[in-house]
């Protein structure tokens, strides 16, 4: 009799079991059947294991703004990434009217309660359009991705640009905000989808601010394209 220790998964979790087989089973071929299976099941229970959980922390341009949920772009970002690959499941955690302020305070509950593989950051044109600070908007993104990271989550960080309402000055130095923190927290930038939208008045609601629906599908396979490289 000899024995042979082989893996096992119960619940997705990896046990070690030893099994007693004859020489003959082996030469049968009846112990290569069985390593075979328990390697295929280690193999499903690791590709259900890539499934990340990606939360999304914005404001209005994420959180379907005059739409429904189902509508926006980030309900529509799994699918999107799908198309390279990438399964991922979505929390949208968009707040209209959300500053850096607001998504910093919501943040430490949001990842106690979902645990998520990635933060996406969408925030700062309220800040921006409200001519807050550039320090306090730098700090609180800042802190943001910290916190991020000491609970084991990426970062990927969205460039945000604001209207020059405050003077050219102040509008530079906000955009340059976003890849200076990306390159000091070494997270991703993603682009801006809105530099794209913006210049189609059809997919712009009449506020001038806000993508329509229509622009929503097309805004989500924007953001994957860039997403899934780092996925």
């Amino acid at each position: 009799m000899t024995t042979f220790t082989f893996l096992r998964i119960v619940n997705c979790s990896l046990l070690v079991e030893t099994c007693l087989l004859t020489d003959s089973a082996l030469i049968t071929g009846d112990g290569m059947v069985r390593l075979f299976s328990l390697l295929i099941m280690f193999f499903l229970s690791n590709v259900a294991h890539a499934t990340e959980k990606v939360l999304i922390l914005g404001d209005s341009l994420s959180a379907g703004y005059n739409m429904s949920a189902e509508q926006a772009w980030p309900n529509l970002l799994p699918e999107a990434l799908n198309t390279y690959g990438k399964n991922v499941e979505v929390i949208n955690a968009s707040i209209s009217g959300d500053t850096t302020g607001n998504g910093l305070s919501r943040l430490p509950e949001l990842l106690k309660t979902h645990s998520p593989d990635w933060v996406l950051i969408e925030l700062g044109a309220n800040d921006g359009l409200r001519g807050f600070p550039h320090k306090v908007i730098s700090s609180n993104l800042s802190r943001m991705i910290q916190l991020s990271k000491a609970s084991d989550a990426k970062v990927a960080l969205m460039q945000i640009r604001v209207p020059p309402n405050y003077g050219k000055r102040y509008t530079d130095a906000f955009v340059e905000l976003y890849p200076t923190l990306a390159e000091h927290h070494q997270v991703p930038l993603l682009p801006f989808f809105l530099e794209q939208v913006i210049v189609k008045p059809e997919w712009m609601m009449p506020d001038g601010l806000h993508p329509m629906p229509e622009a929503q599908p097309w805004i989500a396979q924007f953001v994957a394209k860039t997403f899934y490289k780092h996925l």
